[in-house]
């Protein structure tokens, strides 16, 4: 079965914030009978991601999630005021309008609302110039609105679920009309 829906985190690191999005997310789209596919950048080889290697396994694979899926979220923390370096060179391997018609929501982690428009400068044109037409406002968390707690996981606080929960619920239409449910309430 073709999985619709990929979350692709861009962190470079395991022990990160954005793993507390991540776990958010999963819950949501396991909790409307949908069970995402998820590419951690960092675990795709490093060498392949570098050399930009188009033929690899692995990277063929991760695009391959990519192409089957219809709902696309991208996580990143911010660097240097941007996107990591980690989910560029991953997006530079991603075939020409492999987004189109695909509808991205960009989740990103900053230090300080500093960074808000990073979404919208940096991060959106990219998608764009991937064939991305379909692209949700974002959300953006500052890092203490995430909690750290025993074994690598993270708690958000409920502000940010409340955001997070209003992008999210733009999908619930598309989701149920893909297992066949007709929302008359609409």
């Amino acid at each position: 079965m073709m999985s619709k829906v990929t979350i692709v985190s861009g962190s470079p690191s395991e022990h990160t914030r954005l793993n507390g999005a991540l776990d958010y997310l999963v819950r949501f789209f396991e909790g409307v009978s949908h069970s995402p596919e998820i590419i951690q950048i960092r675990n795709l080889p490093a060498n392949d991601l570098i050399h930009a290697k188009f033929d690899s396994k692995e990277i063929i694979e991760a695009n391959k999630k990519i192409e089957d899926s219809s709902i696309i979220l991208i996580l990143t923390p911010v660097y240097k005021a941007s996107f990591t370096g980690v989910l560029k060179t991953y997006l530079d391997l991603l075939p020409q309008n492999s987004l189109k018609n695909k509808t991205v929501l960009p989740i990103v982690i900053g230090g300080s609302n500093g960074h808000l428009l990073m979404i919208d400068y940096a991060l959106k044109p990219v998608l764009a110039a991937l064939g991305a037409t379909h692209i949700l406002k974002g959300t953006y968390i500052v890092d203490n609105q995430v909690t750290k707690l025993a074994n690598n996981r993270y708690e958000l606080d409920v502000e940010v679920k409340t955001r997070l929960d209003a992008e999210l619920n733009i999908l619930k239409p598309f989701l149920l009309a893909e297992k066949g449910v007709i929302n008359t309430s609409i």
